[in-house]
């Protein structure tokens, strides 16, 4: 318990930098549902809101899944240096913008990014620190390619497209911090927010803890 006359912040509130979750995996392996599931159960993460310039899915809300814009708007946005990364993916291209996430860093809010490899691997070039990546791998080709005909949201010809394309990307794998197997979402969902709890207590993500331990240090015993 805490003393009654002790005026410094209980330890919850020790002030802290944001961390940056990437979770990336081939399409249809699971990680846009894992980050569903992490942003309506957990009130301290954001969602980076992407740009992209591929056609609207029938159930996605532009500014609530993505920023829709023109192939010219995206490049305005590029050669601006607003996009603090981007990348192509499937013919169509996709970007994260930057003032909302360098303002949330600054903050201490927490940011999730749904992207591919190569937008994460820019992430952790720009701002390695900040950086907690989480590759999501399916446990079979066949069940990925199971989960992407019952996705139906893709004809036949870009799922095809899609899954020669995963492999690629999972060799990628290597390059993240954190590997997870998606042979069932509950576990996989858990394993996630393991890896967020402890990567938030980070020593090197909290600079307030300097003058909780400096009051710590200046209390009479």
């Amino acid at each position: 318990m805490t003393d009654a006359g002790d005026k410094r912040p209980p330890s919850a509130s020790i002030r802290r930098r944001g961390l940056m979750l990437v979770l990336s995996s081939p399409s249809g392996a699971g990680k846009s549902t894992i980050a569903r599931n992490l942003l309506e159960t957990d009130g301290g993460l954001e969602l980076s809101v992407s740009v992209t310039t591929r056609a609207r899915r029938a159930s996605e809300i532009d500014g609530v899944h993505y920023h829709f814009i023109t192939p010219r708007d995206f490049e305005r946005m590029r050669d601006n240096d607003d996009l603090l990364e981007w990348a192509e993916v499937h013919g169509n291209y996709y970007g994260s913008p930057r003032d909302p996430v360098e303002q949330a860093m600054a903050d201490g809010r927490d940011i999730l990014f749904d992207i591919d490899w190569q937008g994460a691997h820019q992430l952790a070039e720009k701002m390695r620190a900040d950086v907690v990546s989480i590759f999501v791998l399916p446990p079979t080709m066949a069940e990925l390619k199971a989960r992407l005909h019952r996705r139906a949201e893709d004809d036949e010809a870009t799922i095809q497209k899609r899954l020669t394309n995963a492999a690629t990307e999972i060799e990628q794998w290597r390059t993240y911090d954190y590997v997870i197997v998606n042979d069932d979402l509950d576990r996989a969902f858990d394993n996630v927010r393991a890896i967020v709890k402890a990567e938030r207590l980070r020593r090197d993500r909290r600079p307030g803890l300097f003058d909780f331990v400096d009051g710590l240090l200046k209390e009479k015993p």
